[in-house]
């Protein structure tokens, strides 16, 4: 018993450390949940608006007047997850091939070629916003949702993190898959895939995210309201300060697919980011 005093006496330093970091990373999501509860008169008061609404408005969520039922956020979030989905997919594709060059095919340049996939990590975004612009105006791809998908499909990052999970497979199991006949793309689809399922679901998890949360982007590409991402139609709601509880019950909605889904892959995301860190 007191070994396990001694475990805990050792260990709550760093809980307690752990917990206060916590706190301050949530309070401003606590924050929002509690504005958005907020009855619209409560804001116009001064002092501001205290922690916890005198009394809670959940009508602001669902209800006539709410961010539903007044507002095109459901029209916003179908456009969010085909966009977040069909990017998703399109990493998951291309960074699966090319990773799998990179690691079972022998060319001239591999190592060179690899470096350049790399270094596009080290391109922020907005350095290669004008020429993406640039050239979806010339596709004629503005308000489209091929304008805001196609130049997100590809990732140095995916490639990165699928490779090196790709390096942990024994080589013997791609000469006894010769042996037996499989081509290149049978034995990723049958041996390499199923085995890199952590890795898959690490890259599909960072990839919906990024897409679910761009801004910039969308709002250079696309003027129809109809095509807005949930990212734009929220901060285009917030403009009216009348409905300013509304624009954050909104904000809580539009968060809430991405904290289902780091909820529901956790275990794959440690499992995916250090799976390959071991080779290569």
């Amino acid at each position: 018993m007191n070994a396990a005093l001694r475990r805990w006496s050792r260990r709550l330093p760093a809980y307690a450390l752990l917990t206060l970091f916590a706190a301050v990373l949530l309070f401003p999501l606590y924050v929002t949940v509690v504005n958005s509860l907020h009855p619209i008169g409560e804001f116009l008061d001064n002092p501001p608006p205290s922690l916890w609404p005198s009394s809670p408005q959940w009508k602001n969520y669902f209800s006539s007047g709410g961010a539903v039922a007044d507002t095109p956020l459901l029209r916003y979030l179908f456009n969010s997850v085909v966009v977040a989905s069909v990017i998703t997919l399109g990493q998951l594709s291309t960074s699966a091939l090319a990773a799998y060059a990179f690691t079972f095919l022998r060319f001239p340049g591999r190592n060179i070629l690899f470096l350049v996939f790399l270094a596009t990590m080290m391109v922020p975004l907005e350095v290669a916003i004008i020429p993406n612009f640039q050239t979806i105006q010339w596709l004629g791809w503005t308000d489209t949702y091929q304008g805001l998908i196609a130049p997100f499909l590809a990732t140095g990052f995916g490639t990165f993190l699928l490779r090196q999970y790709f390096l942990t497979i024994p080589r013997e199991l791609k000469d006894a898959a010769e042996m037996d006949g499989y081509g290149h793309l049978r034995f990723l689809v049958s041996v390499v895939l199923p085995l890199a399922r952590g890795a898959l679901a690490t890259l599909a998890v960072f990839a919906f995210l990024q897409a679910w949360n761009q801004y910039l982007w969308p709002l250079l590409v696309t003027n129809d309201p109809d095509l807005r991402t949930v990212q734009i139609g929220v901060a285009a709601e917030t403009r009216d300060l009348a409905n300013i509880n509304v624009a954050f019950a909104g904000a809580i909605l539009a968060f809430m697919p991405m904290l289902l889904l780091v909820v529901a892959f956790q275990r794959f995301l440690v499992r995916g980011l250090f799976g390959g860190a071991v080779k290569g």
